[in-house]
């Protein structure tokens, strides 16, 4: 019997919707294997993402701390310049001060090429500075002992080139000259205990890392006061850099910060890198410019008008408008722009820097970004937004923590060729020697001369001025 229409009709409609049930099932499978796909994409770009960090992080750290980065595909050609843009040729100048000795040049009378006679046309003169042969200075005190005639008391008479009392045993020593150019190869210039008795040995003064090293603390406790008025000094100024860097003690985690001014720097070491190891120096009511990169600890200083590096936020957006999508780049150049027109700032006078920094302010975007990146920034300038251009509304401050980068430098040297200290006690003295030594350099003082006049010093009182 032939089908009716109608059934024939519902019969191609199921067959229709089978079809279409089939194919969403087969959507929804290829939905789902997208769906996963999406998923391990975005686990996989926000792995990269988190490991692109630690890279730039770890670049930032102070292991390799001063790379220029990666060489150029197509380096300049070294050397001068060919043609107008040679340029002046220098020399070296002829030493200042009196001649220790001359000697005659011997003039051949007969050509050396072919045998002719050599007729004399001229004099010239050529100098030399060069360092004498080493020879160590021996001196021997002659030290008369005696007691006072009403208390009994011993009495001991003292040359004004001594640098302690001891006899007996303890009567043979090194010297003051020898024991600072010691601590200044060691704490200026990173050198280790043994390699610095290397040198005084070559110079003719032998001795160990261990008596080198001991010596170092008897330093650092006739420095004592020195420091404590390096840093009265730094909290009266009007602005303070700081910076700090990773350390070790007796190969634990430690920090080394320094503080620094136009005219002296602190160097301390502690077992941290908050607000409190810093208040170790900095005086918690200091009421200047304190200019430092973005870590937080230091927005604690509440008295304090404060200034962010603005260098550290254009590398950081010079990174985010080079590795965001394009479609998220313009919030890392404005940015960028923002901070560029504040450097240019401070070209005009006081009055127009001032207006620029609120017309600058008005220009930080509070808005809601897309991207994390975008957002983080945003919320770090939002943190910072009152320590962005202090350095356009106060006369002489810095726009970035230049000066405390500088100073840090020494002490990573110094990290890196012998790791940091092995106690506290050497710890205490890192930061004193090395406060000083940067401070001297700071006035003006030659080192040398200053260490052995503090080691000749009988009395705190009798220690040599740094500062005139």
């Amino acid at each position: 019997m032939p089908r009716r229409p109608r059934e024939q009709k519902a019969e191609g409609l199921g067959e229709r919707v089978a079809s279409l049930e089939a194919l969403v099932a087969e959507l929804s499978t290829h939905l789902a294997e997208r769906d996963a796909l999406i998923i391990q994409r975005d686990a996989r770009i926000a792995e990269l993402e988190r490991l692109l960090g630690e890279a730039r992080r770890s670049g930032k750290r102070q292991a390799a701390p001063f790379s220029k980065g990666d060489p150029k595909p197509e380096p300049k050609r070294p050397g001068r310049k060919s043609g107008e843009d040679h340029g002046r040729h220098g020399h070296r100048m002829a030493p200042l001060g009196p001649i220790d000795r001359e000697l005659e040049a011997p003039f051949p009378h007969h050509c050396p090429d072919c045998g002719g006679e050599v007729a004399l046309e001229r004099f010239d003169e050529q100098t030399q500075v060069d360092l004498p042969e080493p020879r160590p200075v021996v001196t021997k005190f002659h030290v008369p002992i005696g007691h006072c005639k009403n208390c009994k008391k011993r009495i001991q008479g003292r040359h004004r080139e001594q640098t302690s009392d001891a006899l007996g045993a303890a009567a043979a020593q090194v010297g003051p000259v020898a024991k600072s150019w010691a601590s200044w190869l060691h704490y200026g210039l990173g050198l280790s205990f043994g390699k610095c008795a290397e040198v005084l040995a070559r110079q003719g003064v032998r001795t160990t890392a261990g008596a080198l090293c001991k010596a170092a603390q008897s330093t650092s406790a006739a420095l004592a006061p020195v420091q404590g008025e390096i840093v009265a000094r730094l909290n009266a100024s009007a602005m303070v850099v700081s910076d700090e860097t990773g350390w070790h003690v007796g190969g634990n985690s430690a920090w080394l910060w320094a503080a620094t001014t136009p005219g002296v720097t602190v160097y301390w070491v502690a077992d941290g890198r908050g607000y409190d190891e810093a208040c170790e120096v900095i005086d918690p009511g200091y009421s200047g410019v304190l200019v430092r990169d973005g870590w937080g600890p230091y927005r604690l200083y509440k008295q304090a008008t404060h200034q962010t590096c603005l260098a550290h936020l254009l590398r950081r957006s010079d990174e985010l408008i080079r590795d965001l999508p394009e479609e998220e780049r313009a919030t890392p150049r404005a940015v960028r722009e923002i901070l560029t027109d504040a450097l240019a700032a401070r070209e005009l006078g006081p009055r127009k820097r001032k207006q620029a920094a609120e017309a600058l302010l008005e220009r930080i975007d509070a808005a809601e970004h897309a991207h994390d990146e975008n957002r983080k920034l945003a919320k770090h300038l939002g943190k910072e937004k009152e320590a962005l251009f202090s350095f356009l509304t106060h006369d002489g401050v810095d726009a970035t923590n230049w000066r405390g980068e500088q100073a840090i430098r020494p002490g990573v040297v110094n990290r890196k060729v012998w790791g940091g200290n092995r106690t506290w006690r050497g710890a205490v003295t890192q930061g004193r020697v090395m406060s000083v030594i940067r401070t001297a350099h700071q006035q003006g003082v030659d080192i040398i001369q200053y260490l052995t006049g503090v080691a000749r010093a009988p009395t705190p009182e009798d220690l040599p001025p740094l500062f005139s």
